[in-house]
């Protein structure tokens, strides 16, 4: 065996040889290492604003997707009652049956499918339940397509994973909107999986109901799965969201992802699902019941009381951001050499930059210096809105007018230049 130089020290022993270790060389595995390496400087800008605010300086950010709202204080209410209770102990792998019975509920009224418990399983989040459903579908090596620009999450899973990613754009110039034939013509003959999300976490695009049915039915026809998640269904404007299976004839190839955190402000929370139908469901079981072991009781149940009565806090965010939302786009069109588009669903307004800045990661880097408002560069979400930055609309008006006037005085003052 070779051994790396100088860990190892060579010794004979009566007249064996013997390899002495020097020092211990930790090794990782590929998917540990993928996780590592996955798009390390995401986060540079965020990191060092907040370095800059841990000196005292007055940084404004606008660039994480965590709601600024507190869990409304009936859900917090009904947790404590059911900690008070005892439910603290192992729940099933699938999840509690008061929880997924609230989600099949939900599912069976607005889709013209039946939905039952049994298609429904309970994750930390739906992060962690988008990463079980990759690990139950696809083996290292095998192809998903995606549209970009994309979830940021969604990186570190697929590399981690091993999977080769093919990314279909959708420009900006045509609102970021999906282009189904696009994603049709990137689907080849090794394509396991197609994944969408709906509406986009970072542009607020929304998928038509035709538009999911055609996809839908093209990727069944090619034995193909469809993923879609849909953790901003809950946040839409001027029009309602239309889930994929709501929209999608046969449920056979269907996986619909979804949960809490952005629309009843429960991201510490940790709760999402996974609604899919047959053999996959029994796989998810199992895949839960050997990796998380359970979500908490008391949180499950009380994320089925803020299904349950829900409508008046989730409208009272739901405005909150539309008007955040109107504040950024009214003012952004008003400063010369930055545009955006309004949104139609989401918490995030994607701001072009590329008249001012080689790019937005350039951009966001300099605002930061000038401004002190930390805004997240638009490459890691796909080459598609690498000229642009992200602004959350997590934030409440005063903090983002306050924002928006540095941008301006940081744009008008011609500090930056496209190179």
């Amino acid at each position: 065996m070779d051994y790396p130089v100088g860990c190892y020290l060579r010794t004979i022993d009566n007249n064996r040889e013997r390899w002495i270790p020097t020092m211990y060389t930790p090794r990782f595995s590929k998917q540990s290492q993928a996780l590592h390496s996955a798009d390390a400087d995401v986060w540079a800008v965020s990191d060092r604003a907040h370095a800059l605010a841990n000196k005292g300086e007055d940084v404004i950010f606008l660039c994480v997707g965590d709601p600024n709202f507190d869990t409304p204080e009936p859900i917090l209410d009904f947790a404590r009652a059911r900690l008070g209770v005892g439910r603290t102990h192992y729940s099933p792998a699938a999840g509690e049956l008061m929880l997924r019975r609230a989600i099949a509920d939900i599912e069976s009224r607005v889709s013209p499918h039946p939905c039952s418990p049994e298609d429904v399983v309970v994750f930390p989040g739906g992060t962690n339940a988008i990463y079980a459903v990759l690990s139950c579908l696809l083996n290292p090596g095998e192809q998903i397509v995606i549209p970009e620009p994309m979830y940021i999450g969604y990186v570190p899973i697929t590399d981690a994973l091993q999977l080769d990613v093919r990314k279909v754009a959708c420009p900006p110039e045509r609102g970021f909107a999906f282009d189904i034939e696009s994603i049709k013509q990137a689907i080849g003959a090794d394509t396991r999986a197609v994944m969408i999300n709906t509406p986009v976490n970072p542009t607020g695009a929304m998928a038509t109901p035709e538009q999911l049915r055609e996809l839908a039915t093209y990727c069944r026809a090619r034995n193909i799965w469809l993923i879609s998640d849909e953790m901003y269904s809950m946040i839409t404007f001027a029009r309602r969201h239309t889930s994929l299976r709501t929209a999608a004839e046969h449920l056979d190839n269907v996986i619909v992802i979804d949960g809490l955190s952005k629309s009843h402000a429960m991201s510490g929370w940790r709760l999402g699902w996974a609604v899919a139908q047959g053999e996959l469901v029994e796989r998810l079981i199992e895949y839960a019941g050997a990796t998380i072991f359970g979500v908490p009781q008391f949180i499950q149940e009380a994320a089925a009381f803020a299904l349950e009565f829900d409508t008046y806090f989730v409208k009272q965010m739901r405005d909150a951001y539309e008007k955040r939302r109107d504040l950024i786009v009214e003012r952004i069109d008003r400063i010369p050499g930055i545009s955006c588009y309004s949104p139609d669903a989401g918490m995030f307004v994607m701001v072009d930059v590329s008249a001012v800045a080689e790019s937005g990661e350039a951009f966001a880097e300099a605002l930061l210096d000038a401004e002190r408002v930390s805004v997240l560069p638009g490459k890691p979400f796909g080459s598609s809105a690498i000229n642009h930055v992200r602004l959350t609309l997590a934030a409440d008006e005063a903090e983002i007018s306050r924002a928006l006037d540095r941008i301006e005085r940081f744009v008008t003052s011609g500090c930056l230049k496209a190179g």
